[in-house]
């Protein structure tokens, strides 16, 4: 299993394309986790839109499950906790 967190600071053309590599030598052979603080719709705007951003967004999409979480963060709690 593998732990990607996704789309946390602006993402190059080269980046992008390290990003395909890694998802499509995973796709229907290794587990994968993507994490991210965005809302899944928006990450194609985040990609940088273009045939790229829809070729690792469609490899994402064809073989996963999404989980949303919802409501607020509990850093602030954990942070009091010293």
């Amino acid at each position: 299993m593998y732990l990607l967190s996704l789309l946390l600071t602006p993402i190059s053309e080269c980046e992008r394309y390290d990003l395909l590599e890694v998802i499509q030598s995973r796709t229907d052979k290794k587990s994968t986790i993507y994490c991210s603080q965005w809302a899944p719709e928006g990450w194609l705007g985040k990609l940088g839109d273009g045939p790229l951003a829809d070729a690792i967004l469609d490899r994402i999409r064809n073989s996963s499950y999404t989980i949303l979480l919802k409501g607020r963060s509990l850093r602030e709690d954990y942070s009091k906790i010293k």
